[in-house]
């Protein structure tokens, strides 16, 4: 989907400081949202593709003054509510006792028991398996210039562009159907080259290629000549 979360190509951000002494969290809130997130993929209460759909729920404003850990919060709780774990009720409602009572804790009344069927898209088994692939190594292919309402791993910046295939990764599952639970539609992944001025156009830097895993179904041979 197009939002502010798709930011590659665009101005205006200022850049980026890297701290190398920097921690992993700054609070130990931001370690138990991690735990929750990977514990919540893990029983299957949704996958990692709909993680990344829950964190392009947020409101643009709301996402770019937003910590890391603060969008993987919002996910967790965007879906969690989506799959029917707990209601937007429930949860308002335990949020309102923790402000009350930050230090307020309940135990669980039982043990959660992993999602049926569970939503994980699991690989296992599927990467490697024999297919046949419609391009191949060395092959000219277009990004498919597509505009959805849901989640794509196609970024925008390269919709519409011309590159080139430099490696067959093999079957894995289509995260734009898997993020909405549709199922894992298992299709072949490719890297593909796209030239700098492909992209940037006369702004590029000599010599500059960016590379991308993407999906056969966003991919396109060039039209005949």
């Amino acid at each position: 989907m197009n939002g502010v979360h798709d930011m590659g190509g665009m101005h205006g951000f200022g850049p980026i400081v890297i701290d190398e002494d920097e921690h992993l969290f700054h609070a130990p809130w931001e370690a138990r949202v991690r735990s929750m997130v990977m514990l919540s993929i893990a029983q299957g209460r949704f996958n990692a593709d709909a993680s990344r759909y829950g964190i392009e729920q947020m409101p643009p404003a709301v996402q770019l003054n937003a910590p890391y850990f603060e969008r993987w919060l919002a996910s967790l709780e965007f879906n969690h509510v989506r799959e029917g774990n707990v209601s937007e009720v429930e949860l308002e409602d335990r949020i309102d006792v923790l402000r009350e009572n930050p230090s307020f804790t309940v135990e669980p009344k039982a043990p959660l028991r992993p999602s049926n069927p569970p939503r994980t898209g699991n690989l296992d088994g599927l990467v490697g398996l024999s297919a046949n692939p419609r391009f191949a190594v060395g092959d000219a292919v277009i990004a498919k210039n597509i505009n959805p309402l849901g989640h794509t791993r196609l970024p925008r910046y390269a919709r519409g562009k011309r590159g080139t295939i430099t490696r067959v990764h093999g079957i894995f599952a289509f995260a734009d159907t898997n993020a909405h639970g549709l199922g894992l539609q298992p299709q072949t992944v490719y890297n593909v080259a796209f030239a700098g001025r492909e992209l940037w156009g006369d702004s590029a830097e000599m010599n500059q290629v960016v590379s991308l895993d993407l999906w056969e179904s966003h991919l396109e041979p060039p039209p005949a000549e």
